[in-house]
């Protein structure tokens, strides 16, 4: 029987995106195919080292993870029955593992599913509701080239990027360190957000809220 290994589940508010602040289980898997870090690299867009354990994990079947998600919500909203059930599919890079099945399954038990992905693997046409891409790799290398939205992180002296996905929004987010937001780097997000006003300001609120 398949299974999945899975870091870790947990109840909070999306802190970044078009949906921040919405109720969601994160649902994060265990292993990644890039390497974030400061300095650019082949598996690395520079500017920011990784803040996310993805390494450890324990294997779960389909079944048992909708389970231990569905109680994860019930334990976290109160709420068993209510209609805007949300679990978002994170990692490491959760299109490696997250499939067609598990998905069903997860709709099923009345889950809106939503992914964040690095956009290097295609996950379009597994049924996911929302897809948020935050590229890790050169333009030329992403392979998921819709989206719901594409967000980027950027540094001092990073500029703009010129997306290969193609997204209903554009969101540039200004690095932190650790918990703290980069007040330079917000300051140069909120520079090109005003030079270029296709692209919106987005942030890691939920650190800012000190949730997880």
């Amino acid at each position: 029987m398949k299974s999945y290994k899975v870091n870790e589940w947990f109840y909070s508010l999306q802190g970044e995106g078009m949906r921040a602040g919405t109720a969601n289980v994160f649902l994060r898997f265990t292993g990644c195919n890039m390497r974030c870090a400061k300095e650019a690299g082949p598996k690395s867009p520079g500017g920011f080292d990784c803040d996310t354990e993805f390494e450890s994990g324990n294997r779960h079947t389909a079944e048992e993870i909708v389970d231990l998600v569905d109680k994860c919500w019930s334990e976290g909203s109160g709420n068993p029955e209510s209609d805007n059930k949300a679990v978002i599919c994170t990692g490491g890079e959760p299109g490696i593992q997250l499939d067609k099945r598990l998905i069903e399954l997860l709709k099923e038990r009345g889950f809106y599913v939503a992914i964040e992905t690095n956009g290097s693997i295609d996950v379009r046409g597994r049924g996911i509701d929302w897809i948020t891409v935050s590229p890790k790799v050169a333009e030329h290398a992403v392979r998921c080239e819709t989206a719901d939205e594409v967000k980027y992180v950027r540094g001092v002296g990073q500029a703009v990027p010129k997306p290969k996905c193609k997204a209903d929004h554009q969101l540039l987010s200004p690095a932190f360190n650790g918990l703290t937001l980069d007040q330079e780097s917000l300051r140069w997000c909120i520079e090109l957000v005003e030079q270029n006003p296709e692209w919106r300001l987005c942030a890691q609120l939920h650190k800012v809220w000190n949730r997880r």
